[in-house]
């Protein structure tokens, strides 16, 4: 069965939202960020009190966990259903160190962009030749990155080098997602690292006795959100196989997401705590995660003449 996006055709966003829970009990571990820790703000419950809110995962955390879910890391190559999609790949001396679906900059990756060999970097400044002056033809960015790496054009891009168009070269996310845990209660815990031999050994080499404090939190609603930019996505003008492809692509991220990569951290392993609520538009019939699967080959060598040939873009990285 082939997949049917018809529904979308007049929507400017594709809106989910996920309820989720822990697997285990009620407590759970959010992201945190240096000099800051948890980012916890005041927003409003269902009933628009307002509440206790908390970040649990951030849009840059959530690109990178939607971007995992594409590579087999027993393998070391992308999922069987998204082989046939184009990347970069790096090696040095000889040997492969990352590609452009592994890092976190996408094709902005220093191992991609800053090596003394710059013959990819040398193919781009031409095919994106032309951008230096005036309005940036983000056409013609969006075409270039279908090319070599459809995740850097879903996810977003800023290639952020002189040399290409003047560091202008920037593409915000068309899929994008976080979570948010509503009406939290903070779970002060702590503990306390035994020596058993030296209690009172030196702290600062490992030694001794250290109690340490700990902040979880607990929510009755947690939820993840997902956006699909599909006005930003008919914008680039890059017809209509392509832009089906991307759709699926963006769906398959986030059904696998929700079914594999919900262990965001060692005390914050959550589930689905009900089905996927598509907020808008009202119509669409969310394909499952085998629906996406299979029929994403199919997708991918429709858009096969948009690609790179080779499909892997080899570079080697020299310091």
């Amino acid at each position: 069965m082939s997949l049917d996006f018809s529904a979308l055709d007049n929507s400017p966003r594709l809106l989910l939202e996920v309820p989720l829970k822990p697997v285990q009990g009620s407590r759970f571990q959010p992201t945190g960020f240096p000099d800051l820790g948890a980012a916890t703000f005041k927003g409003f419950n269902p009933d628009g009190e307002r509440v206790e809110c908390l970040l649990v995962e951030s849009a840059q955390s959530m690109a990178n966990r939607l971007e995992a879910v594409c590579w087999n890391e027993a393998e070391d190559k992308p999922v069987q259903s998204l082989r046939g999609m184009p990347y970069v790949e790096v090696s040095e001396n000889g040997k492969v160190i990352t590609n452009s679906l592994l890092e976190a900059h996408r094709l902005n990756s220093p191992y991609i962009l800053e090596s003394k060999d710059k013959t990819f970097f040398d193919t781009l400044k031409e095919e994106l030749g032309g951008l230096e002056v005036g309005r940036v033809d983000i056409r013609k960015l969006a075409e270039t990155l279908l090319k070599y790496d459809p995740n850097s054009l879903l996810h977003g891009i800023f290639l952020a080098k002189k040399d290409l168009a003047g560091g202008r070269l920037r593409l915000p996310r068309i899929l994008s997602s976080f979570i948010e845990a509503t009406d939290v209660e903070v779970v002060s815990s702590g503990g306390v690292k035994n020596d058993s031999h030296d209690p009172q050994g030196d702290t600062s080499k490992g030694f001794g006795n250290v109690p340490f404090h700990r902040e979880e939190y607990a929510s009755p609603s947690i939820k993840a959100y997902f956006n699909i930019d599909l006005a930003q996505l008919r914008g680039y003008g890059l017809g209509q196989d392509a832009e089906t492809l991307l759709i699926a692509i963006s769906l398959f991220k986030i059904q696998s997401f929700l079914q594999t990569g919900l262990r965001l951290r060692t005390a914050c392993d959550l589930e689905p705590a009900g089905d996927i609520v598509i907020k808008k538009p009202s119509g669409f019939n969310l394909p499952e995660l085998d629906e996406l699967e299979s029929s994403l080959p199919t997708l991918i060598e429709a858009v096969a003449d948009s690609f790179a040939d080779p499909r892997v873009t080899s570079v080697t990285y020299k310091k």
